[in-house]
């Protein structure tokens, strides 16, 4: 396999002069290191109540384990951002993995559900690393519309690993109990760290790097949240992804103990919801020859509030069964699918010069808010209703600061942005 990895070749080359193997070969290895934290959260999720029985505790406990991993990652990235910022890409990147692979090496001998806990929140600091340097080298290469391009490829991913993550989880349940599944994603992890290592050059020269005191960092955080745009596009992203992990957490427990489906009917079902959230990301790219980023934003977060009310009605009542709930639900995902690549790509377009800092910020409040988020279902009962509630109240919070603050209808064109960025 051919790599680019001579770190001068970082101050000449962009995006732009990547040729097209090039640039395939690198949206497979961010999406392969984006995969780990999808994977990590979703490939467990059909053992859930075994787990719960197994440790001897409640679904609402087990449940926090879940929400220890999207702590992690949200932490891990406000740790990782600045300090690739700092010391460049490559290195946070490959020693985040190796944590990732540790913990997960730990939870195979987890005695207890607080072990677990404590190791799932360790996971999830080492995956930050994947998932907050391949935004930063997004946004250390492309501009423009080709940014958010290549995030609804990356999106893809994230959409694709769900599909997989439980499907996945319940086959190897059939060979094995829920602690093979972390043995597994040790080894995913073990297979990262050389394929990163080979396959991915340095995409932030010595010259643009960053202080990597506290001081400075705190500087540069606090610059960003005086960016009251680039706070709100964060927050919207956060609210969409809170949205998605209102299903995550609480899918299991819905589709396998109230509606009666089996681990591996369980994991073709959430699979099959998240083929829409597939399929608006690869609709995207052919939107934005169209459309700018803002509209489609705009558009598709006014619709997966509607969605949302839909998806309310239809648990509260019980109207449809099984089927009444699905079809707003993936709607739901469908819009979140056109969300999650544009509103990354209005906010990192207006911070180039601390990408890692922004990325950072930007997965740490959409981890941050799925950390808050996903108790809240089993808080609320662990059934549709409770899902239902979450999913609307998210969606419906994401609007409202969409159209109070971030007024996408002010924003400049992403492509003007590329230009002056560029003067």
């Amino acid at each position: 396999m051919t790599t680019i990895q001579d770190p001068a070749a970082a101050a000449t080359t962009s995006g732009d002069q990547l040729g097209r193997g090039q640039r395939l070969r690198l949206t497979l290895i961010l999406g392969a290191l984006i995969a780990l934290g999808p994977l990590t959260i979703d490939m467990y999720l059909p053992a859930l109540p075994g787990i719960t029985a197994d440790l001897l505790t409640t679904s609402a406990t087990i449940q926090l384990t879940l929400t220890g991993t999207l702590v992690g990652l949200a932490l891990g990235q406000l740790l990782v951002g600045p300090l690739s910022d700092a010391v460049g890409r490559r290195r946070p990147l490959l020693i985040g993995t190796a944590v990732h692979v540790l913990a997960s090496a730990l939870i195979i001998i987890a005695p207890n559900v607080a072990v677990l806990g404590a190791l799932r929140v360790l996971q999830g600091v080492g995956a930050a690393a994947g998932a907050v340097v391949a935004m930063a080298i997004v946004r250390d290469l492309f501009t423009g519309r080709a940014a958010a391009t290549l995030l609804s490829r990356l999106i893809l991913v994230m959409g694709a690993a769900p599909v997989l993550a439980p499907t996945i989880g319940g086959e190897l349940l059939r060979w094995t109990q829920w602690r093979g599944v972390f043995a597994a994603l040790a080894i995913y992890g073990l297979l990262l760290i050389p394929l990163a290592a080979w396959g991915l050059r340095e995409t932030l020269p010595p010259p643009r790097r960053r202080a990597a005191d506290v001081r400075s960092t705190l500087r540069t955080y606090r610059s960003l949240l005086r960016d009251r745009t680039f706070v709100g596009l964060v927050l919207v992203a956060g609210l969409a992804m809170a949205g998605l992990f209102g299903y995550i957490s609480g899918s299991s427990f819905v589709f396998q103990e109230q509606y009666g489906l089996d681990q591996q009917q369980f994991g073709l079902v959430f699979g099959a919801g998240a083929i829409w959230l597939i399929a608006a990301t690869q609709l995207n790219p052919v939107l934005l020859r169209r459309f700018e980023p803002r509209q489609v934003l705009l558009a598709a977060v006014g619709a997966g509030t509607l969605a949302g009310f839909v998806l309310f009605a239809m648990s509260s009542t019980g109207t449809g069964g099984l089927v009444g709930l699905l079809v707003p639900l993936w709607s739901v995902l469908f819009a979140g699918g056109l969300a999650l690549p544009n509103a990354p790509a209005l906010a990192l377009s207006r911070h180039g010069e601390a990408a890692g800092t922004a990325a950072a910020l930007l997965g740490a409040v959409q981890f941050g808010v799925g950390a808050l988020v996903s108790p809240m279902v089993g808080v609320l009962g662990n059934d549709a209703l409770a899902m239902g509630t979450v999913v609307a109240a998210a969606m419906l919070l994401a609007l409202f600061v969409l159209v109070t603050v971030v007024r996408p209808w002010q924003l400049e064109d992403l492509d003007d942005v590329a230009v002056a960025a560029t003067h």
